[in-house]
């Protein structure tokens, strides 16, 4: 199992790249040292961090608002929470023990599944987690989204909003309609 705190993607064979601009932003934003990690997956790596994930990418936005030239390589990075085996009953595990420390009984959610080298359906899976969580579902425009990301053997998890994921090319997109 691999512990890691964000996900990050990029053009395919631009990985080395993208990991000397991660290092690079992490430690201006003040961590020393950041570990980053190769996966298996082209145009894939993770990353630990001491900085909190998501305070991490509401960092990385301004910079990327302020000066998108600081991003290069890097396309994507989401947060995650948690870091466990590739099981659905630990996976369902974490979900439920956190479900409702992070999602209000009054708020709508999904659960969004990306999975890479394994066989089990996305459906499947959603079912599984899903299983006796009592919130309403809203596919289009939820309050939390329950982000599963599956890469082969380890997964990592959390608990966000749309705007906790952050996507370069749509920030720039936002500059250049300003």
């Amino acid at each position: 199992m691999r512990n890691f705190n964000l996900l990050i993607s990029t053009s395919r064979n631009n990985e080395i790249n993208a990991k000397a601009e991660l290092f690079f932003l992490l430690f201006m934003m003040g961590d020393e040292f950041p570990l980053i990690f190769r996966v298996e997956f082209p145009g894939l790596f993770i990353a630990l961090t001491n900085l909190n994930p998501k305070k991490c990418i509401e960092k990385l936005r301004k910079i990327a608002l302020k000066n998108p030239n600081f991003f290069q390589y890097i396309l994507k990075i989401t947060p995650i929470e948690y870091a466990c085996e590739t099981d659905l009953n630990i996976i369902k595990k974490i979900v439920t023990e956190n479900f409702h420390k992070v999602v209000k009984k009054n708020e709508t959610f999904k659960i969004q599944v990306s999975k890479r080298n394994f066989k089990t359906s996305k459906l499947e899976i959603i079912e599984h987690v899903a299983e006796g969580l009592n919130n309403k579902v809203n596919l289009r425009g939820p309050d939390k989204i329950v982000n599963i990301e599956i890469l082969g053997n380890f997964t990592g998890i959390s608990f966000i909003t749309k705007d906790d994921i952050l996507s370069v090319v749509k920030e720039q997109v936002s500059i250049i309609q300003v």
